[in-house]
């Protein structure tokens, strides 16, 4: 009996059981080449399974607390990728926003709105109509009760629900940085934080410097928290701008030695960064670099340096990790959940002067091939890892795991103030053709965009890019004038549309306008 044979002639069970350790490619190839295995995939909800999530690029979360069976779980996942392609855009539920929430800072997350003022040293975290078993809180803090330290000045706040923490980024006597923790039900020190302050490495300088910090950034995943430290710095015979990012292991030290940092060269240079994980960070300035952040105790270590098309100007990076497993008490939601994003396998969103770029993070996981001293041109891993799209100041742009939603302008007129805008979703995993059930326009023909940028020797240069990461795309018919939209956000069965002041119904006219939250359900 040949070794083929033999495996033929196991149980069905046995087979399945075999090929549900294999990825998702190999069981396929397994069931293109023999006529048994396909038959036995088609009857197989687990093997499909399978498949299905690592085609809508997702992982499974351990069965602990669901005894939901594999095939309504299978059913679920298709019904779920399908629902977004027949959203009803016109039908929604209206939560109006308190006058005090009109802050200039507003996030979303973990199906929460985040509002803050650091002028004002305060904060609002409100739920958005929350799901049973979600978990939720709702917390005010009123003006100068989020500073702990006296004669000292707000400069950013970050609220993570997933693990019950709120950190404070503030400066005292205008130099020294810290970040105070805290638990964000109750304020007190947060349980798992080492201490309760983080302290933020000394800035090299000469007698004669003057340094000023104009601004700070803090984002957090898991374990590690990171502030980007934006400098202006004037000597004796010149000035110039830095950048300073320090990152913590916050549960285990209040100090570390992983710090990087760098001369701003060109003068709309804006540094951001992101975390791709608990190992993984990218720091975006003209280009992209990548590296490893494994080791507290040292630098950052270069992965590797991605060229962009043109130099980045005037740039934000966003790359929501709040559907990403990484606390307990996010493991203790997803008992309720079947699956939840793969943190290698997301989009990472960059807005760059007239541009958006969308970015998938595989690219910075495959580095077998590449090598840190040496820069990688932008042909050899954007054209067909990216796609690029015109971006306007008012237009809107959001991403959450592999969908995009984005505002793009119709009815252009000359006048800006008539411009009508519309909504787009894409789906970027690639199973969304095959769930599409004929919905959406699928989009595999490379297209693209002309960019115009300043160069080194002060000349605009026009370059033409052409991008091919293939996607579906959905065009909802509704229209929203000029500053109607304020903010739009996306999260797993939601779209939230955050609007211009409007009045309750039945309310007095007299009354101010109140911004409303419009939630669409999936």
């Amino acid at each position: 009996m040949t070794p083929n044979a033999a495996f033929l002639s196991l149980s069905e069970e046995l087979h399945v059981y075999i090929l549900s350790f294999l990825p998702c490619r190999d069981i396929l190839r397994c069931t293109a080449v023999c006529k048994l295995l396909r038959q036995m995939y088609m009857f197989s909800s687990e093997l499909q399974y399978i498949v299905e999530l690592s085609g809508q690029l997702l992982l499974p979360v351990p069965r602990t607390g669901n005894h939901t069976p594999v095939s309504e779980r299978l059913q679920l996942l298709r019904d779920e990728a399908h629902a977004w392609f027949k959203v009803d855009i016109h039908s929604f539920e209206t939560v109006f926003i308190p006058d005090e929430l009109d802050f200039s800072q507003k996030n979303f997350a973990s199906g929460h709105l985040y509002v803050c003022d650091r002028d004002e040293d305060s904060a609002v975290i409100m739920p958005i109509l929350p799901k049973p078993p979600q978990q939720s809180i709702q917390r005010n803090w009123s003006p100068g009760t989020l500073r702990s330290v006296p004669n000292s000045t707000n400069l950013n706040v970050l609220m993570d629900l997933a693990q019950n923490l709120i950190a404070v980024v503030y400066i005292v006597d205008d130099e020294r940085l810290h970040v105070d923790l805290r638990a964000l039900e109750s304020d007190r020190v947060h349980p798992q934080a080492v201490g309760q302050t983080l302290f933020m490495s000394e800035l090299p300088r000469a007698d004669d410097n003057l340094i000023e910090t104009t601004g700070a950034k803090i984002k957090c995943f898991g374990r590690h928290i990171a502030v980007l430290r934006c400098l202006f710095v004037v000597s004796s015979t010149l000035s110039y701008k830095m950048w300073q990012l320090q990152i913590w292991d916050w549960q285990h030290s209040t100090e570390s030695n992983s710090v990087l940092g760098d001369i701003i060269q060109r003068p709309l240079d804006r540094i951001d960064f992101c975390f791709l994980g608990n190992n993984r960070l990218l720091v975006v300035t003209h280009d992209l670099k990548l590296y490893s952040i494994g080791d507290m105790s040292q630098t950052p270590q270069l992965l590797a340096c991605f060229l962009m098309p043109i130099p980045l100007e005037d740039t934000q990076c966003f790359l929501p990790m709040d559907d990403i497993e990484h606390s307990s008490e996010w493991q203790t939601q997803a008992q309720q959940t079947t699956h939840i994003s793969d943190a290698k396998q997301r989009l990472l969103c960059i807005t760059a002067s007239a541009s958006i770029f969308v970015v998938s993070t595989k690219i910075f996981f495959d580095l077998e091939e590449m090598v840190a001293g040496m820069p990688i041109p932008w042909n050899h891993w954007g054209p067909s890892n990216t796609r690029i799209f015109e971006h306007t100041d008012e237009c809107k742009v959001y991403v959450s795991g592999n969908r995009v939603l984005q505002t793009f302008p119709v009815d252009t007129s000359v006048f800006s103030h008539s411009t009508k805008y519309v909504l787009h979703m894409m789906d970027f995993s690639p199973l969304a053709v095959t769930n599409r059930k004929g919905l959406g326009r699928v989009v595999k023909e490379p297209s693209s965009v002309v960019q115009t940028f300043c160069s080194t020797l002060g000349k605009f240069e026009v370059v033409t890019t052409a991008t091919s990461l293939p996607y579906v795309e959905v065009v909802w018919d509704r229209k929203f004038g000029f500053g109607e939209l304020e903010d739009i956000w996306l999260d797993r069965d939601r779209i939230y549309l955050l609007k211009a002041g409007g009045y309750r119904e039945g309310a007095d006219l007299r009354a101010p306008q109140l911004s409303r939250l419009e939630v669409i359900d999936i």
